[in-house]
């Protein structure tokens, strides 16, 4: 994202087991972003950039399963977080990738 915008907006997702697919259960713009980025690092999650696939989970509707279509987008983010928190990959995301 560019740095100038990183803040303007923000998604947050949760995902249990046996769910269909992970939830949008936070989203804004602005100020409320920024709070949401904020009390996620406050807790120790993960806070990923990605401009494209924010705008897209923006259309989501709070507590609505991600679409089908963004399922291998997630699921690769989410895979990616998996390894680097198992320290299995340094903390830069792989480069072309949505995620």
């Amino acid at each position: 994202m560019n740095p100038s915008n990183s803040r303007n907006m923000a998604v947050a997702l949760a995902y249990r087991a046996g769910s269909a697919a992970p939830k949008v259960v936070a989203s804004g713009r602005g100020l409320i972003a920024q709070a949401i980025i904020e009390r996620a690092r406050e807790h120790g999650v993960y806070v990923h950039e990605s401009e494209e696939l924010v705008a897209m989970l923006m259309q989501v509707e709070l507590d609505q399963h991600i679409p089908p279509a963004l399922y291998l987008a997630v699921a690769e983010l989410l895979a990616w977080l998996y390894r680097l928190e198992r320290g299995e990959i340094p903390a830069i995301p792989p480069t072309g990738k949505v995620s």
